[in-house]
């Protein structure tokens, strides 16, 4: 059976799932991790409810029409690709569950409901339990992932094409009267595009979640859609010397396997519910860091800081259970200066949150989750890398997440892992619920630099409120999550430096400056339709009659490596500020969180509320429409950012010539050095012993490798080979400068550099490099 919708669209992803019909509540996978065949394997379980309206009499009815098969039966339509199904069942969860008085007394029907079975009637009142009683309602819904399939004569009958699974009863016409729970067995393929298999820095074999614009459909079969909101939990069985690090609430601890003592089982749950797309996966040999260091590179004494047990670094985790502090309440790093940066005390919840969301066990509504500045987090990461992990990430953690605390608030979530992800990842960072993958190239050798690793840090922190506990309703809109994230960036990474007013607003501005250029410069280089920050403009969010949709450009291998959504979106709010106020723009951010955690929003739920919150905007033309017209719905640059340039132009440090500069100010001076036509092979050695740029972090080591480039200095070619084989999600453009020179020695190394990497790399990076090189 073949939908009548276009499968394969240029360059657009569709959301085939039908959403307006029918919805996953809660996802329960069984899954096993087979690194000789890189595949995962084993069964996914749906627990599903029909969606619900209110008609124009404002009676609650049930949907009653939705797509079909070709005989008239109602198809559940799934989000796949990249996977082989093999069986898909309707549960029997009234073997397990009839025999149990276990299930309260939730029924209610309105008059329009329609008589509902046995098994219906269960798996709704199963859902429909209070968040009070969710570690009671996991129990239930892992007791009927394992029931007997359905025998009752009819068989669930199903269709795979290249984006969608179709399911289907025969009979059965309406979305009320479709199963209710399903077990579908199934396993990934080896290039899927959601999974990456490939080793670490240390050569040993691991598999994550990509991250790519395919979300998960590739990993299980889901609804991708952001409004199939769901919870999940899920069992995993992986090779017994490795660690599984999964989105959950509580730290997992493997146990035996029973039926072999080469593999070991894990075991996660969140009961939040969020889109599938967040749900991340990481197994491999990793070791968890557990000394810690301070940022003078001595041990740190406070244990309640870092919220960590001791231990011998590199030791498994199995053999060495994090153990936290959770009351968290100590923090060493404040100042007289950090006082002034906070205006306000936002030491405890006034009482007046009222949430808005599903019903789920919300941190927002806990006096004990206001007060914990710092969650419990570990950190892992390979052995080769163990040394600098203790020496950055781990104490630069807890600050950051105290100053995030101190900026936005109550922590969404209760716990944090953050992982060192192979040199093949391509970006800097991804944040999902409760883990943080890092790349590599945040890490420097210098024990000065640290600015990369800690903004990057506060930017994927910063996801948790934006990005995470609140999301976009359409993908489209991507600089929601991401414009917000790096501003955020500034204030919280400003903050975890402890610094003065003045040196944060010095700060701001330099890297207000190298964000302008960086956005200049790829908005002359890229296509219009790219550069639109809601380029579904007028009808963002809406989808068709079956809750379907398409994310545009979204496999538009171009638009993965620009950055328009974060830096058009960043100076967006950095515009707001600028005539609201820095403080008062920040307590903005708080309210915000207090009022739409928990949901899904569009730009103008953010727009329409500042510009309730701070009337005079208005009153000065800042209107909703204005606000569109100038930098949501049309490419290019809107005119205050060319007006503000001139003015971080002439900022403080960027005036500064030193020995001792930042590293925002070595990136500054590296940039307008790449302005010039000609440098001899005097400067340019100069210039790389006094910097010692080999040992800075990887935003100054990518401009020296242009320069290499671009003056063809031979010396410091191998500068520019390490950083193409060790900064891979940084050195995408590198190779199209190493070919567009022309030079033979050049286009050499670019063909060597992509041989010794192009096995790991990330998929829609190597299609990129390809393209160039070959």
């Amino acid at each position: 059976m073949e939908l009548k919708e276009d499968l394969n669209p240029s360059d657009d992803l569709p959301l085939r799932s039908n959403t307006n019909h029918i919805l996953v509540r809660h996802y329960v996978l069984d899954l096993d991790v087979h690194f000789d065949s890189r595949i995962i394997s084993g069964s996914i379980t749906l627990f599903l409810e029909p969606v619900e309206t209110s008609g124009s009499t404002g009676i609650s009815t049930i949907q009653t029409s939705g797509q079909t098969s070709p005989d008239g039966d109602f198809t559940l339509v799934l989000d796949c690709c990249d996977l082989t199904v093999s069986k898909v069942e309707e549960l029997d969860v009234t073997s397990v569950l009839s025999s149990l008085d276990v299930l309260p007394d939730v029924s209610s029907r309105s008059s329009a409901d329609v008589p509902l079975t046995r098994q219906t009637d269960l798996i709704r009142d199963l859902i429909s339990m209070s968040c009070s009683q969710w570690r009671h309602k996991h129990q239930l819904l892992s007791l009927c992932s394992g029931a007997p399939g359905v025998q009752d004569g009819s068989s669930m009958r199903f269709n795979t094409d290249r984006w969608s699974l179709q399911v289907w009863k025969d009979g059965v016409t309406f979305p009320q009267q479709f199963p209710r729970a399903l077990r579908i067995c199934y396993e990934t393929k080896p290039g899927g595009g959601s999974v990456r298999w490939t080793r670490d820095q240390d050569n040993r074999e691991c598999v994550y979640t990509a991250g790519s614009p395919i979300n998960n459909r590739a990993l299980f079969p889901c609804q991708e859609p952001p409004v199939a909101m769901s919870t999940w939990q899920a069992t995993v069985r992986a090779p017994s010397g490795c660690v599984v690090l999964m989105s959950g609430e509580e730290e997992a601890l493997p146990t035996q396997d029973q039926d072999t003592s080469m593999f070991s089982v894990w075991r996660y749950y969140v009961t939040m519910a969020m889109p599938a797309s967040t749900f991340t996966l990481a197994v491999g040999h990793w070791r968890q860091v557990t000394e810690e260091v301070s940022l003078t590179g001595e041990r740190c004494e406070d244990r309640t800081v870092c919220g960590k047990a001791a231990a011998v670094a590199g030791e498994d985790v199995k053999d060495h259970p994090i153990q936290t502090d959770r009351s968290d309440s100590a923090f060493c790093c404040s100042s007289p200066e950090d006082k002034v940066l906070s205006a306000i005390d936002y030491s405890g919840v006034d009482g007046s949150i009222s949430c808005c969301h599903g019903d789920y066990p919300c941190r927002f509504t806990m006096q004990s989750a206001w007060s914990q500045r710092v969650i419990p987090h570990r950190v892992f990461s390979c052995d080769c890398l163990l040394h600098k992990a203790q020496m950055q990430v781990l104490p630069l953690l807890s600050r950051c997440l105290a100053a995030a605390h101190d900026v936005l608030g109550v922590h969404p979530f209760p716990r944090l892992d953050v992982l060192i992800v192979p040199s093949g990842f391509s970006s800097l960072g991804m944040a999902s619920p409760h883990i943080i993958f890092l790349s590599q190239s945040v890490l420097s050798s210098g024990e000065n630099s640290r600015s990369l690793c800690g903004s990057r840090i506060c930017h994927e922190i910063a996801h948790s409120w934006f990005g995470l506990v609140i999301g976009a309703r359409d993908w489209t809109e991507e600089w929601i999550s991401e414009g917000f994230a790096t501003c955020l960036e500034d204030i919280i990474w400003a903050r975890a430096q402890q610094l003065s007013v003045q040196e944060t607003a010095e700060q701001f501005e330099l890297k207000a400056l190298l964000r302008w250029r960086r956005l200049s410069d790829e908005l002359q280089n890229s296509k219009e339709e790219l550069q639109i920050l809601r380029p579904n403009m007028e009808k963002t969010g809406e989808v068709r009659d079956s809750g379907s949709s398409t994310v545009k450009h979204a496999l538009n291998p171009d638009k993965s490596f620009m950055q328009v959504h974060y830096l058009k979106g960043f100076f967006l709010l950095r515009f707001l500020s600028s005539h609201v106020g820095e403080q008062r723009f920040i307590e903005f951010f708080r309210l915000f969180v207090k009022t739409f955690h928990g949901q899904l929003i569009l730009s103008q739920d953010f727009l329409q509320m500042l510009l309730v919150t701070f009337p005079d905007l208005e009153r000065n033309g800042f209107t909703l429409t204005a606000i569109y017209a100038d930098w949501l719905d049309r490419p290019g640059i809107p005119e205050w950012l060319y007006e503000r340039s001139s003015v971080w132009s002439q900022a403080k440090l960027v005036e500064e010539v030193r020995a001792e500069l930042t590293s925002e100010q070595l990136v500054m001076l590296l940039e307008l050095l790449l302005e010039e036509e000609e440098l001899s092979r005097g400067s340019l050695r100069a210039l790389h012993t006094t910097y010692r740029l080999q040992t800075q972090d990887a935003e100054v080591q990518h401009r020296w490798c242009e320069l290499v480039v671009k003056h063809a200095y031979a010396q410091a070619y191998r500068d520019v080979e390490e950083f193409l084989i060790h900064h891979q999600a940084m050195g995408v453009y590198l190779y199209g400068e190493l070919m567009v020179q022309e030079k033979p020695t050049q286009q050499a190394l670019a063909r060597r550099c992509l041989s010794l990497v192009q096995e790991e790399m990330d998929q829609s990076a190597r299609r990129v490099v390809e393209e160039m090189v070959l």
